[in-house]
């Protein structure tokens, strides 16, 4: 073993789609950013204070297909991987560092019936079908559910 570790652990919000970069070998790259958030007291004002940290996620072949089928804005994941630092020169040839977060693993953590009812509220509404109700249903009161005795009940303890 070499001694180091290369490891990031995140769970946070999408802040954009996943934008694909396609290669001629079949190959290709997704890219979005993840928002973290962190939040804490300010002793002296009492208010709560959040700061918000942006992170550059990549994901490579068929885990970024997955991801871009997936993930839409503001969706929560999982995200395991590792720390890469890319450098490129500018127009002006001056160089230029940005720090991206390679992932190796990813769990999807917003249900996909929040995810699918934020796709619907980002088309237009022009789209967007609400079916009418055919009636007023009328007020139920709920029954109550019946007591157990101890002889009904077969609970060991």
């Amino acid at each position: 073993m070499s001694g180091t570790l290369n490891k990031v652990m995140l769970i946070g919000h999408t802040g954009d789609e996943v934008k694909m970069h396609w290669f001629e070998g079949g190959g290709c790259i997704g890219r979005f950013p993840l928002a973290t958030n962190d939040s804490y007291v300010n002793k002296t004002t009492g208010e709560r204070v959040t700061s918000t940290e942006w992170h550059n996620i990549v994901v490579r072949n068929k885990a970024a297909e997955i991801c871009e089928k997936y993930l839409n804005k503001g969706d929560k994941i999982y995200i395991e991987g590792r720390l890469k630092t890319r450098k490129w020169q500018d127009d002006q040839g001056k160089d230029r560092y940005s720090t991206e977060i390679q992932c190796i693993d990813f769990t999807f953590l917003t249900p996909k019936s929040e995810s699918q009812q934020a796709e619907m509220m980002a088309q237009p509404k022009q789209q967007q079908s609400v079916p009418k109700p055919t009636s007023t249903p009328a007020a139920q009161v709920p029954t109550p559910m019946p007591t157990s005795t101890e002889e009904d009940d077969d609970l060991p303890f």
